[in-house]
């Protein structure tokens, strides 16, 4: 699993986990043809929550907030513990601060240091990239250092999830999952890193920036392959995705790199589908009962070979795009399975201004294949070689 310091990910690692399908108020818009005009989230936060979740479960919450509010008690740990009882698996509750800060990021910004990391198989956290202009790379930090520790706590054997909260400064007020003070800290705060390059150990004290996502890169390899690596579905990135493979006509094959990748935006995920497909099905969902489609556009490239990269991190949108490209047949998917989340949240605004996100439906491949619970098996096993074993797959679709 891997991850970088974009999404906050406060208190419970459920929060963290479950970066979401969630749905705007007007449910049908786009739905023909996949163009959604960004309501659509593999997140969180959209612009104005709707309340068109089910109506006794969300009226539950809302009251159980209401109530707390007037008693001078915490609405977001009253609602929390109505969306407990209510055995959805999925449901949260984020304050108001939590959702702008999934907004932004989102919209393609977030407050961390620019560092990618992950989790390998021996427990260690493992940089795997430095953004450029970050003060990670600032401070002469390289891909492949090893991060022992964040502000005096040691982070091996910590989940990805756990470690981003610690570089975002989520977990500032205890680190724990019932921290009173979930926000993330602001830019221009210190955060004390101690990191190890083969024998040598040393500590970086940085300070917290605003910095623009690049959730989309592409590199080539030597072999004519166009790996093209997408960390999250923020704004934008399908659109890059499109435009890397009609730039690329001469590539040897294509590698979809979506380890890691916790979800986005669906309409983004539909944008990138629509790059390696011409049109048809992408996903289907239902919604109080109600069932909808998303659709490709026209166009895409269809005859280039494709592999797709996945891992236990690859989850929701990501997930949604993955089934997509395995079940209409253009995509050999290669790596591990996949996190399994596959529910679709709507978010209501509760009284004291927080949000509610609950369970509404779910999603299935073309298919119809349920995802929740279940993940997407790979075509083809693989790990550490993940990468080396795509190429070899790519060369053999090639002939």
């Amino acid at each position: 699993m891997s991850g970088r310091d974009l999404f906050s990910k406060p208190r419970r690692i459920r929060r963290g986990a479950a970066l979401t399908l969630v749905f705007a108020s007007v449910l049908a818009t786009g739905a023909a043809t996949g163009s959604f005009d960004g309501q659509y989230r593999g997140t969180t936060a959209v612009a104005n929550p709707s309340r068109s979740a089910p109506a006794n479960k969300e009226q539950d919450v809302a009251d159980a907030a209401a109530e707390a509010m007037a008693e001078g008690e915490s609405p977001v740990e009253a609602a929390e513990r109505a969306v407990s009882r209510s055995g959805d698996r999925w449901g949260t509750v984020y304050s108001e601060g939590e959702y702008e800060q999934f907004e932004e990021a989102l919209d393609g910004e977030y407050t961390g240091v620019g560092l990618w990391t992950r989790l390998r198989r021996d427990g260690r956290i493992e940089v795997t990239r430095v953004q450029d202009g970050s003060p990670a790379a600032g401070a002469g930090i390289r891909a492949g250092d090893r991060l022992v520790g964040v502000d005096g706590e040691k982070v091996d054997g910590r989940p990805v999830t756990e470690v981003v909260s610690l570089l975002r400064g989520d977990a500032i007020g205890g680190g724990t999952e019932n921290s009173e003070t979930p926000e993330s800290a602001a830019a221009g705060t210190k955060v004390s890193l101690e990191l190890r390059r083969g024998t040598r150990t040393w500590h970086e004290t940085l300070r917290r920036a605003r910095l623009s996502t690049e959730d989309v890169t592409v590199s080539r390899t030597a072999g004519g392959v166009v790996v093209v690596t997408v960390d999250a579905f923020t704004k934008g990135s399908g659109d890059v995705v499109r435009a890397a493979v009609e730039q690329s006509a001469d590539a040897a094959g294509f590698v979809l790199d979506l380890r890691g990748n916790s979800g986005g935006l669906v309409s983004e995920a539909v944008t990138a589908a629509s790059a390696f497909l011409d049109g048809g099905l992408v996903a289907t969902y239902d919604v109080n009962g109600e069932q909808q489609a998303l659709h490709a556009e026209p166009g895409g490239d269809t005859t280039s070979p494709l592999v797709a990269l996945v891992d236990g991190g690859t989850m929701s949108a990501a997930e949604l795009l993955t089934g997509a490209l395995q079940d209409r047949g253009r995509a050999v998917v290669v790596g591990s399975r996949t996190f399994g989340k596959g529910s679709v949240q709507m978010p209501s605004r509760l009284p004291d201004g927080s949000v509610a996100e609950l369970t509404v439906g779910h999603y299935r491949t073309p298919s119809g294949r349920g995802v929740d619970g279940r993940g997407i098996t790979p075509d083809l096993e693989a790990d550490e070689d993940a990468l080396q074993r795509a190429e070899t797959v790519l060369s053999g679709l090639g002939q």
